[in-house]
């Protein structure tokens, strides 16, 4: 046997290896036997037919386990002698292989990349002070208050923070809104509808909210609106200026409900002091999560920022679909149009790459660091993360432990997202933190 190794990159292999005719007879023979062995035949004990009427009789079956015997030995064989850290199987081409004749198996591997791992301890972090204000407190029950109020119809013109009820129309050009957006009747005309008027956050038409103060029931008007130059929910409709022909139906004011026993039993406490006891302890663990987010993340930016090297493109490539798909099924979660992705096909694309190229830097070397740490996945983590998906996924935990059993790929990936996760802490852990003020 002859093996030839070619370095098509840093982290991309090819082995060429070459079996004698005589390895290769020696192969066909052995798997002849071993099919001999189980084979039934009339007329024969199992493991005593001539060996051409087996050959003749299993001819596919002994062909596709000799190809697979001969790829196998060869790929096995070129390890052992090359020492190589695998990280993927690219291809395999067996080439021809005939019992009695010299084969050729060419395989090309990534391989994991040779750099030299930068210090990881002290690197740096900022975090915000997780002191809780009294103002913020207030904004958040005043938030909990909101999220119970009533709409009471209101005999006078529209304020804000009113519900408007209304029907409208629109027009881009003295042309009706549904000639460019057929299928979005929704942007063209409405009988019915709720606007909150001056809200923080825009309804379905960019801006009307932000008229309707000081209307009436009863009362038309027309307003003028610009849709974003940038606006994916319609693309016709982007950078338009529209006039929509409202009529109001009705208003409602918002009334919030006292501070009482009533609103205090809907938030499980008995008292104001409770509730305000409650929300500062939720909004100290909001902050700690925030800060304990921010340094998982900047840890790993600062430790990839420290060292370069090429990453294996066959990682990169199956990352890049990953985060493309991801991406995908978010915004179309959201409403954006499918035609809109293949708009921006180009664009998306490089960005998906560029993300999934620094994800797989980034596992390489947190895979490095729990190497050098001995970091290990234990049964108490197993049990962890079986019952948090569980509750997550709402299935029996019996159930995950029998999938994850039978699918041995699944269950290196959760062993591997474990590894990741326990690198980072210990890089959280040896990190310098600096406090920096809130953002305003």
């Amino acid at each position: 046997m002859n093996i030839q190794l070619t370095n098509v990159s840093d982290t991309r292999k090819t082995l060429t290896v070459t079996l004698e005719a005589s390895e290769v007879a020696a192969e066909h023979q052995a798997v002849v036997a071993e099919v001999a062995k189980v084979a039934r035949i009339p007329g024969f004990r199992p493991g005593k037919a001539p060996a051409t009427m087996i050959t003749k009789r299993f001819a596919k079956e002994i062909a596709d386990e000799f190809q697979q015997k001969v790829t196998s030995n060869a790929y096995r064989s070129a390890l052992e002698q090359e020492k190589l850290d695998v990280l993927n199987i690219v291809s395999v081409e067996p080439g021809k292989i005939e019992a009695g004749q010299p084969a050729t198996v060419t395989i090309t591997l990534d391989v994991r990349p040779a750099f030299e791992m930068p210090d990881y301890n002290g690197l740096p972090t900022e975090v915000q002070p997780t002191d809780v204000t009294d103002e913020e407190i207030d904004r958040v029950i005043e938030g909990l208050r909101s999220e119970r109020a009533d709409f009471k119809v209101a005999d006078r013109a529209a304020q804000k923070s009113d519900y408007v009820k209304l029907a409208y129309e629109g027009e881009i050009d003295g042309k009706s809104v549904s000639e460019l957006a057929p299928d979005k009747q929704i942007y063209a005309k409405v009988p019915q509808t709720w606007e909150e008027v001056e809200g923080e956050n825009d309804g379905v038409i960019p801006g009307l909210g932000k008229q309707l103060a000081g209307l009436k029931a009863g009362d038309k008007k027309d307003i003028t609106v610009t849709f974003p130059a940038e606006f994916a929910a319609v693309p016709a409709l982007a950078g338009k200026t529209a006039v929509y022909h409202v009529e109001v139906q009705e208003v409602r004011e918002r009334v919030l409900p006292e501070l009482d026993e009533t609103f205090f039993k809907a938030q499980q406490v008995d008292s104001l002091e409770a509730l305000k006891d409650s929300t500062r302890n939720n909004l100290k663990l909001q902050k700690d999560y925030q800060n304990r987010s921010a340094q998982r993340r900047q840890v790993t930016e600062a430790l990839a920022a420290r060292v370069a090297f090429a990453v294996p493109e066959s990682l990169v490539e199956a990352e890049t679909q990953g985060v493309l798909r991801q991406f995908i099924e978010e915004n179309m979660r959201q409403g954006i149009p499918a035609e809109q992705f293949e708009k921006d096909k180009k664009q998306l694309f490089e960005g998906a790459r560029k993300a999934a190229e620094q994800r797989v830097k980034t596992q390489l070397l947190l895979a490095k660091v729990a190497e050098n740490e001995k970091l290990q996945v234990t049964e108490k983590d197993l049990d962890s993360y079986i019952y948090n998906q569980a509750m997550r996924t709402n299935q029996r935990a019996d159930k995950l432990v029998k999938d994850l059993t039978k699918d041995r790929e699944r269950l290196r990936a959760v062993q591997q997202s474990i590894i990741f996760d326990k690198a980072v802490d210990f890089l959280v852990s040896k990190a310098t933190v600096t406090t920096i003020p809130p953002k305003a």
